[in-house]
């Protein structure tokens, strides 16, 4: 995979920015450019700092996940790398769901069952999110989905089916570079009607663990204070580029 440099696709204005990333509009109305930034925060935006060329390293891990990912039959809004810190991507009408999938015991789902952090799954665990940081991003299911008419239930059966064959390819993938898969986010849009993966697949949305020696590779490090970030992203990058 190599980075793209598409000179007829003209950045324009600011679209959206979030806590990781800006979206920008381009020349093309079903287009937009995708910039990672260096930010970093942890628990709903309660801890906020900088990690040194994050969006660079961000970039381009996510670049290279969604290249293969589309080379595998799966349907994303990637289409270009285009710098190190940008990605041309389809314009999405975000479905405001996160799909979270659950290899290993880790983070919140430790504490909410009282289970120690690092039992590996007999089968994946997959959990819906409503998207709203001023409530915290809670966990939700089908039920309230269909009552609170949040999205289409067919859309949510397709992204539950998605996920489980994301993991798949994902769990191969990473354990081919010696990577643990313990959990994951996805998030799901509508581009002229049809469902494509979206947003990024990285360290930032990501728990990955060296297979070996189980040491924490993603945005715990920063979370938990456990130094070492900037190595930590960019051993992810190392591993994932091969």
């Amino acid at each position: 995979m190599s980075v793209k440099h598409l000179s007829h696709v003209e950045k324009r204005g600011k679209l959206y920015e979030g806590k990781a990333k800006v979206l920008y509009t381009t020349d093309e109305a079903d287009l937009v450019i995708q910039h990672f930034k260096d930010d970093a925060t942890a628990f709903n935006g309660e801890k906020k700092g900088e990690i040194a060329n994050k969006g660079r390293m961000n970039n381009l891990i996510s670049a290279r996940i969604f290249y293969f990912l589309n080379e595998s039959g799966i349907k994303t809004h990637y289409v270009a790398t285009l710098n190190d810190n940008e990605q041309l991507v389809k314009k999405l009408a975000v479905i405001p769901i996160e799909v979270v999938v659950r290899n290993v015991v880790a983070g919140s789902l430790a504490k909410r069952l009282g289970k120690e952090e690092g039992m590996e799954l007999d089968d994946p665990v997959i959990e819906l999110y409503f998207k709203d940081d001023s409530l915290g991003d809670p966990m939700i299911n089908r039920f309230h989905v269909n009552s609170f008419k949040i999205a289409d239930p067919e859309h949510i059966r397709v992204m539950e089916v998605e996920a489980q064959r994301i993991n798949n390819m994902l769990w191969s993938f990473f354990d081919e570079r010696g990577i643990l898969l313990v959990d994951f986010k996805l998030e799901f849009g509508l581009h002229k009607g049809e469902l494509l993966l979206g947003d990024e697949i990285s360290p930032d949305s990501c728990r990955l663990w060296d297979k070996e020696t189980k040491e924490k590779l993603d945005k715990d490090r920063f979370r938990r204070d456990l130094g070492n970030i900037e190595e930590s992203y960019q051993e992810v990058l190392d591993r994932v580029l091969k």
